[in-house]
Parts: structure tokens; C-alpha cells; sequence
């Protein structure tokens, strides 16, 4: 087979694109309605974020890297098999959202780390404190939206996803400034409506699966898949655990050049918060397209069949870097009218603007290399290569990008010298990423 033709891949990937702007889009609205409230609100926003993430992406990765299974083993037609692979990720689910509880205290003790103003401190600690006590619907959501998508069947997350965060979007200006006789929460209000879209996700995808699994061949009750789960949860965990690892340790490199910036300036820091709010509204539609070459390459692997998964991949990466090329043009020409919806209360919004535009530019420049790397690694995800993707990322931030930006904020302390160094791991990694899935050796791992 030479692989799906475009619109096939199209057809796969664009829900999946579409809910990640979903996302994005919906933390956006979160930064709009939180730099409103206050300048501190704004400045926390993104570490409370990041926070949350750092923790909460571990669990969140293992469980979704259930899909990869249910991808291989719907490529091997293999019905008992889809099935097990999303219980197996339900019960890591479980265990995930009791270990999240427990982790609370260390990750509020973290968050004195994410900035030298004990406001901002504060508000991180407590969304991060509210957002993790809905771990387990958020993981549970993740087991379910994966079982769809390893089998193709995109549309029903991207609209269940729609649902939760319009649930997000209402809840958000009732909960942050106290309409409709609610107390004004802030932080807290945001990270509780957060929390409100999750279950609603995970009700209505658990809702939907179970209804589905009864549909497939060999009978769909949990008694008949309990003897393979927890083999099944512990091959899961073997590939899962550094897929989770990566995630931690990408947004924990981040979260450290995050701290950097923030020392720059209050002003500085929130026009940089900004920014990256606007940048993960532009790359969110590639961490879609990821997942798709993820699910795509799983399939054809399953299938046994390399050289669709190669033709696969190659076509979803080109598709993600015509949007991306786009996008971020787009965003380089408005970049003025985007801002504005950040501009906090007292700010020189002169300032604010010029600024805004130079870190505009910067991004653009990383977009293109940023999309090919997570876009090529989510195919080699796919093929069970997690391990090299997560060395390969720990190389390349810790062992370059977190000391180069060591000595610019050493020497030259200022926002857009600190983002320039964003450009030089991009541009590295990327390169080390394609590299590696032109040498082939993904071909050799066999998960089912």
C-alpha cells in the first residue's frame, strides 16, 4: 500500500486539528478574561498553566498513549485487542488521578519557584491545587477521546470537545469576576471551570465508548478483558512512561525559560505571556496533526506495512506546514489588533505593542521547524519510538537551549534576546527528529 491520499488524511486529522485551536482558544478566553481582572492575574496565568501541565501532562501522555495501541491493534483488526488497550488505559487512569491528588503538596511548593512575586505565587498555587483534583476525569476523558481516535473516528472528539469547553468559555466570566450572584474567584474561577469541562468530556465520551465497545466482536462486558489488563496497562506503561516523560520534561524546560523571562520585568514579563498565549493558538492545530500522523503511522504498522506509515507521515507533515506557514503570516500582519485584547489596566500600551510586535516575529521564525518536530515525532511515537524522542529532547533543551539561555540572561537580559534562543532549538531538534525517522529504525518495534 502507498498510504492515505490527502483528503483521507484530511478527513482524519482536521477534527483533531480543530480541537486543539478548540483548546487553545479556550485558554485564550482564560488569559482574556484573567488580564482583566488584574496585571498579577495576567502574569500568573501562564506559570499556573505550566504548573498544572508539568504534573498533570505525565499522567495525561501514559494514558493517551492507550490510543496507540487501540491504532495498532484496529490496523491488525484485532477487535478484543482495541477493547482491552482502552480498559488498560482507564485503570492507569484511576491510578493516575489518585497520584495527582497526592502530589498536591510538592507541586504547591513548586510553584514558588515560578516567580519572584508572591502574588503570582499564590494564584499559580491554587489552580494548580484545584486543577489537579480533576485529574482523573481529565485522564479518563483522554483513555476515551483515544480509543476514538486510534480508530479513526475523530468528528465525535472534536465535538465533544466543543461541548466542555463552551462549558469553559460560560463558566469562565461568572467564575473570574463574580456575575450572576457567584462570589468573585479569579484564578480559582478559572481553574474550577477548567475543571467543570473536564468531567462534562469525560461523561460524555465514556458515555459514547462503552455504548461502541458493545458493537465489537467477542462481546463488549469488562469480565471478558480483565486477564489481559493489567499486562496489557504494563506494556503501556513501557512505551507510555517516556512519551509522559517527554511531555514533562518539554514543559519543564519551558517553565524554567519562563522563569528567565520573568525576570526581565513585570511589563516585559506580560507581553511575553501574551505572546506565547497567541503562539499556542497558532501551534495548536500541529499537536492535531501530530496525533494524526501518530495514529496513522500506528495503523499502518499494525497492519504491517512500513511503507504506508513513511507515505503517511510524509503526507501529514506537508499538510501541517502549509497551515502553519499560513497562520503565523497571518498573525505577523494583525499582530496589533491580536494584542490589544491583552493590554492590562495602566500599561504604556506603546510599549506594549512594540514589543508584542519583535516577539511576533520571533515566533513566525520557529513556527515552521517547531511544526515539523512534533508533527515527525508524534509519527515516531506512533511507531512505539518514545524513548528516542524523549532522549533526543533532553539532549537538545538541557544540554543546549536551557545553557544558552543561562548565558543571555547572564549577558543581555532582555525579552527578545531571551526568544532568539527559542530559534536555535527548534532548528536542532527538528533536524535530530527527522534524522532519526529517515534512518528507519522505528520500522523494527513491534507493540502487538
Amino acid at each position: 500500500m502507498l498510504g492515505k491520499p490527502y483528503f483521507d488524511i484530511l478527513r482524519l486529522v482536521w477534527p483533531l486539528a480543530l480541537g486543539m485551536i478548540n483548546n487553545a482558544v479556550m485558554q485564550f478566553v482564560d488569559g482574556v478574561f484573567l488580564a482583566h481582572e488584574s496585571l498579577a492575574s495576567l502574569e500568573a496565568s501562564l506559570p499556573a498553566s505550566m504548573l498544572a501541565g508539568l504534573v498533570l501532562c505525565f499522567f495525561q501522555s501514559v494514558v493517551a498513549y492507550s490510543g496507540t495501541f487501540v491504532a495498532q491493534y484496529h490496523g491488525a483488526d484485532d477487535a478484543r485487542g482495541v477493547r482491552a488497550s482502552y480498559r488498560a488505559g482507564l485503570l492507569i487512569a484511576a491510578v493516575a488521578g489518585v497520584l495527582a491528588i497526592l502530589l498536591i503538596p510538592a507541586g504547591r511548593a513548586a510553584a514558588r519557584l515560578l516567580s519572584a512575586n508572591p502574588d503570582v505565587v499564590a494564584r499559580a498555587s491554587v489552580y494548580y491545587t484545584i486543577v489537579s483534583f480533576g485529574t482523573l476525569a481529565l485522564c479518563g476523558q483522554m483513555a476515551a477521546a483515544s480509543y476514538f481516535t486510534g480508530c479513526g473516528r475523530t468528528r465525535l472528539v472534536f465535538w465533544v470537545n466543543v461541548l466542555g469547553n463552551a462549558v469553559n468559555v460560560v463558566l469562565d466570566p461568572i467564575l473570574i469576576f463574580g456575575l450572576c450572584g457567584c462570589p468573585r474567584l479569579g484564578m480559582a474561577g478559572a481553574a474550577v471551570a477548567t475543571v467543570a469541562a473536564m468531567f462534562v468530556q469525560w461523561g460524555a465520551l465514556a458515555w459514547c465508548a462503552e455504548r461502541d465497545l458493545r458493537g465489537l466482536g467477542g462481546g463488549g462486558r469488562a469480565a471478558a478483558d480483565a486477564p489481559r489488563l493489567v499486562p496489557l496497562a504494563g506494556k503501556i506503561l513501557r512505551y507510555g512512561v517516556p512519551s509522559g516523560a517527554y511531555s514533562v520534561l518539554n514543559i519543564l524546560s519551558f517553565t524554567i525559560f519562563v522563569f528567565l523571562t520573568g525576570l526581565v520585568g513585570d511589563v516585559a514579563f506580560a507581553v511575553s505571556n501574551a505572546c506565547f498565549k497567541v503562539n499556542y493558538l497558532l501551534f495548536a492545530p500541529m499537536e492535531g496533526f501530530a496525533v494524526g500522523a501518530s495514529t496513522l503511522v500506528a495503523q499502518a504498522q499494525g497492519r504491517g506495512d512500513s511503507a504506508a506509515a513513511r507515505a503517511d507521515a510524509r503526507r501529514t507533515l506537508a499538510l501541517g506546514l502549509g497551515l502553519v506557514t499560513a497562520l503565523s503570516a497571518l498573525a505577523v500582519v494583525f499582530c496589533r489588533p491580536i494584542l490589544s485584547l491583552f493590554v492590562p489596566p495602566g500599561v504604556d500600551t506603546a510599549a506594549f505593542y512594540e514589543l508584542g510586535f519583535v516577539l511576533f516575529v520571533l515566533m513566525a521564525a520557529w513556527q515552521v521547524f517547531d511544526a515539523a518536530d512534533v508533527i515527525v515525532s508524534g509519527a515516531l511515537k506512533g511507531a512505539g519510538d518514545t524513548a528516542f524522542v524523549m532522549w533526543w529532547m533532553v539532549v537538545a533543551a538541557f544540554g543546549l537551549w536551557l545553557p544558552l539561555v543561562g548565558a543571555v540572561a547572564a549577558w543581555h537580559s532582555t525579552m527578545p534576546a531571551l526568544w532568539g534562543t527559542m530559534i536555535v532549538y527548534v532548528v536542532v531538534i527538528c533536524c535530530g527528529t527527522l534524522l532519526r525517522w529517515k534512518s528507519g529504525r522505528w520500522q523494527r518495534i513491534r507493540l502487538v
